[in-house]
């Protein structure tokens, strides 16, 4: 045979050609199969192929991309692999050098999801307006979630710590499978038609978005939107999120905190307990203080108006004006003998004897003051001493008789007032201005 006018390849330029070809082909491949022949070496890469039941392809995810997986790659599992074909040109093998790995069915799922999550959300299904707000206090607590799970125990432990006073009823129902969807979607529908709760939970513990997917079900996510009852979420473990989780009114991170979100906390509530029964003790005692003083008021009021008190009232007042009224009876019989005083004492000092020796004595006592003072008194006194002088003579019975009248007494010097103070034979005196005369009575007539 003859080659002379053929060109000749290496095997490695032979690979490099293959190489080229495949990648120019095949930019990039979704590929789906079962891990097998799984190895992780030191430097962080994983080595396998995926195979299903007539052939196999190698596969390898570096380092930093493998890092990047929420799942852990076993034998046998089944999975989804992205990457770009190409050729081990040392071994002439071609592989696949992948950019992300997920769980067979995530992807599909994944996509589905995300699709109806930008459908319902562009219907306002999850806008925060159609919230419902949760009751300040949870009377009667719905927990829709399987009856067999560690679920249930938690939440109830949790709900026994805090605040066992709350009423919980357990509505069972299966949270995986393709009948799941629908017989939650029944429970919830139950137990707001019974009206009996004040708020409904729905809760399951983690798992893959294949295992939670009950929870993306339009339906359902649709009755939660639209139920009266306040519904409350915690579905899977914080990273986990439905659309069960977007539709209800609030969302709990994991099943045990939506327990402590709903009810508070016993010691708390306690504290806060005793804080109001002081602050009512307290405004009990003011008001009872207040109220105890007016009551005292209103029987001062009442006991003044009583008819006794008022009668009591005025014969305290009747004494006090009889007080008041012999009081100055006894004043004015104090001032009436102090007025009969002076006029005794004014008629004794009008007597000229008296008057002339009491102006003795202030003559005696004037001796020592200067002349011309004791002059000028003496004058004026001499003056009034005639004057009352003058009074006394106008007003003397002796001044009288010397007008031409006599008076008429008897032999005891009383004097005659009228003939019935005489009788026949009884001897009389006349005094006249200038001495006696001596009578007897002959007879009495009466006459005018």
């Amino acid at each position: 045979m003859d080659h002379r006018n053929d060109h000749i390849l290496s095997p490695s330029q032979l690979n490099t050609l293959a190489r080229d070809l495949l990648e120019g082909a095949f930019p990039l491949v979704l590929v789906e199969g079962e891990i097998g022949n799984l190895s992780r070496p030191g430097s962080g890469h994983l080595y396998f192929t995926l195979k299903d039941a007539r052939a196999q392809v190698r596969c390898a995810l570096f380092k930093p991309k493998s890092q990047w997986l929420n799942f852990a790659p076993r034998e046998g599992l089944r999975v989804l692999a992205r990457g770009r074909l190409t050729l081990y040109e040392a071994r002439g093998d071609y592989q696949l050098i992948l950019d992300s790995m997920e769980e067979a069915g995530e992807g599909a799922l994944r996509r589905a999801f995300e699709e109806l999550k930008a459908r319902l959300q562009a219907e306002g299904l999850f806008d925060a307006a159609h919230k419902r707000p949760l009751p300040a206090h949870v009377r009667r607590l719905a927990v829709l979630t399987s009856a067999s799970g560690a679920v249930i125990r938690d939440i109830t432990s949790v709900l026994r710590r805090r605040f066992p006073l709350l009423d919980v009823e357990l509505l069972p129902v299966p949270v995986q499978g393709d009948a799941a969807a629908a017989q939650i979607r029944a429970m919830l529908q139950r137990a707001i038609a019974s009206a009996r709760y004040d708020v409904v939970l729905l809760a399951r513990g983690g798992g893959s978005l294949e295992d939670l997917w009950a929870f993306n079900d339009e339906a359902l996510v649709r009755a939660i939107a639209a139920s009266p009852v306040p519904v409350v979420s915690a579905i899977g473990h914080e990273t986990d999120f439905t659309l069960a989780d977007f539709a209800a009114d609030l969302r709990a991170p994991t099943p045990s905190a939506a327990a402590e979100l709903l009810v508070p906390d016993r010691a708390n509530l306690l504290a806060r307990l005793h804080g109001l029964h002081r602050q009512l003790q307290s405004q009990q005692g003011n008001a009872l203080r207040q109220r105890a003083q007016r009551i005292d008021r209103a029987f001062l009021r009442l006991h003044a108006l009583r008819p006794q008190a008022r009668l009591d009232a005025l014969a305290r007042r009747g004494e006090q004006a009889q007080l008041r009224l012999a009081n100055a009876l006894q004043r004015r019989l104090e001032q009436e003998r102090a007025r009969l005083r002076h006029a005794d004492a004014v008629l004794r000092a009008a007597h000229p004897r008296r008057r002339i020796d009491r102006l003795r004595e202030r003559l005696q006592a004037l001796r020592g003051r200067p002349q011309s003072l004791l002059a000028r008194h003496l004058q004026h006194e001499a003056l009034r001493l005639r004057g009352l002088a003058r009074s006394l003579h106008a007003i003397s019975p002796l001044a009288t008789v010397a007008r031409g009248y006599s008076i008429l007494q008897r032999e005891d010097g009383r004097v005659v007032r009228g003939i019935g103070d005489t009788h026949p034979g009884e001897a009389l005196q006349a005094r006249l201005h200038d001495g006696r005369l001596r009578l007897r009575v002959e007879g009495t007539e009466s006459g005018s």
